[in-house]
């Protein structure tokens, strides 16, 4: 059994899931989850990987609680062979190369991890529900529009952090310049829809996605169905980008993804994709 920590959101949570599964596939084991410090927290963090399509099984013998019991945490840490924690935010082999029973603790933000296990990973990050009524009206349009381009406004917890890097109008207008002629209508999603229907004015005939009480895995499911994709320096749109297996897709992301460059992944950004 493989053992993958969740940490973050939900596009956090599906990197770990998928650098874990994909380990878990290639040696023929299960995966478990440790969903404790995300339920902790509650709210944004809670695992949201239960409305996917996740094969998982329950999580056995895992460590002490680092937060309950901080002293056993380390002992157990310092004893332990079991755990594999990422070094640096880029690739670490270590990782893809770790035996049955390993434990996983890091962000795993690179397709690198979960590259030759693509198709699995994509079927198993899709909704496990059918979407509701009004988001497959919202599909049905994506569907009619051959060239449809999906846009991500990361605003929320952002806008507090201040680590991150400035997605504004003038980065949304360069994307979309370089898409060229390979461009349709363009679909927003966002955490704050209102804003950006009040506030994003591209030039370009564009349809903000609005869908109350819909799960964050519906504008997911949504994003990845368009052809390009125009992502924010957000997991959650890389994901609405990288769910699209359809060849001959686009995908433009931002060159500054954090303000501080000691925090810059190399491997985040799939070969292929552009940045502007």
């Amino acid at each position: 059994m493989i053992t993958a920590r969740l940490l973050g959101g939900l596009g956090n949570q599906m990197f770990q899931y998928a650098a874990g599964r994909a380990l878990a596939l290639r040696l023929g084991v299960d995966l478990a989850l440790d969903a404790r410090e995300t339920d902790a927290k509650g709210a944004h963090w809670t695992n949201g990987l239960g409305a996917l399509r996740v094969q998982t099984v329950p999580p056995a013998d895992l460590p002490p609680d680092r937060h309950a019991a901080p002293i056993r945490y380390a002992l157990w840490r310092a004893s332990t062979r079991r755990l594999i924690r990422q070094r640096g935010p880029g690739f670490d082999p270590r990782v893809t190369a770790a035996p049955d029973g390993a434990y996983l603790h890091g962000y795993f933000q690179s397709e690198l991890y979960f590259a030759d296990q693509a198709e699995a990973i994509r079927a198993e990050l899709a909704p496990a529900a059918p979407l509701p009524p009004a988001a497959q009206a919202v599909a049905a349009r994506i569907a009619a529009a051959p060239r449809a381009v999906s846009l991500h406004v990361r605003r929320g917890d952002y806008l507090a952090s201040g680590a991150y890097g400035s997605c504004d109008a003038a980065y949304y207008a360069r994307a979309l310049a370089a898409l060229g002629d390979d461009m349709g209508p363009v679909f927003a999603f966002s955490d704050d829809p209102a804003w950006v229907r009040e506030n994003l004015d591209l030039g370009v005939a564009m349809e903000v996605v609005d869908l109350p009480g819909a799960g964050p895995e519906v504008d997911m499911a949504l994003m990845s169905a368009c052809a390009h994709h125009v992502i924010a320096n957000s997991t959650f749109s890389w994901w609405g980008a990288w769910l699209n297996g359809k060849p001959g897709k686009r995908v433009v992301a931002p060159r500054t993804w954090f303000r501080d460059p000691a925090q810059d992944n190399p491997d985040l950004i799939p070969e292929g994709w552009v940045r502007v």
